[in-house]
């Protein structure tokens, strides 16, 4: 499936790793994906605020994740989510349920400190279940398309046909399935 993304695309997927990394993730999620499609300037042409995206991105995850339906399902049973969130961010700090857990030292981390060598992370992050299927979808759409590469544009229309906290943050800031879609042809 590789050998059908154009360099920009497999520049957003690495990207995405990066991404992941550099959260401390333990795998690349379909925010790290968008974080990288907004890299490679795949929403330019639509208008989209980069930074207001990622801010949208920053701010669901400060909520866990939790999609609007999650939301609204436990707002109908009484729970107020937004005041769960502040008060584990009192207790914890902001962003607490955000925060990726700890990475461990290993003694090559050690010695590559104590030499005074620039640490290169090449730990492998696997994609979690959404980000594979993302990928996949993104072959269906390019091929639906009768595309003969995926492209990031494929990558953004995947990750819009996908329920989800990405597709919200993205219709949130004016982008849909339909635009995005329009604006590439």
């Amino acid at each position: 499936m590789f050998e059908r993304f154009t360099a920009e695309a497999r520049e957003a997927v690495t990207g995405a790793v990066t991404h992941a990394r550099r959260d401390g993730s333990p795998a690349v999620g379909e925010e790290h994906l968008l974080l990288a499609v907004l890299d490679q300037g795949a929403l330019d042409p639509l208008g989209v605020d980069r930074t207001a995206v990622a801010a949208g991105l920053a701010a669901a995850r400060r909520r866990g994740g939790m999609s609007r339906a999650d939301q609204e399902a436990l707002a109908g049973l009484g729970i107020d989510l937004s005041e769960i969130v502040s008060r584990i961010e009192e207790t914890h700090g902001e962003g607490a349920l955000a925060a990726p857990a700890p990475r461990r030292r290993t003694l090559g981390t050690s010695l590559r400190a104590a030499l005074g060598r620039p640490e290169q992370d090449h730990r492998h992050v696997p994609f979690t279940p959404g980000a594979k299927k993302t990928l996949e979808q993104s072959l269906r759409i390019a091929l639906g398309r009768k595309d003969r590469h995926i492209g990031t544009l494929h990558l953004l229309l995947a990750l819009l046909s996908r329920p989800g906290t990405v597709s919200e943050v993205l219709t949130d800031h004016g982008i849909t399935y339909a635009t995005a879609e329009t604006a590439a042809a």
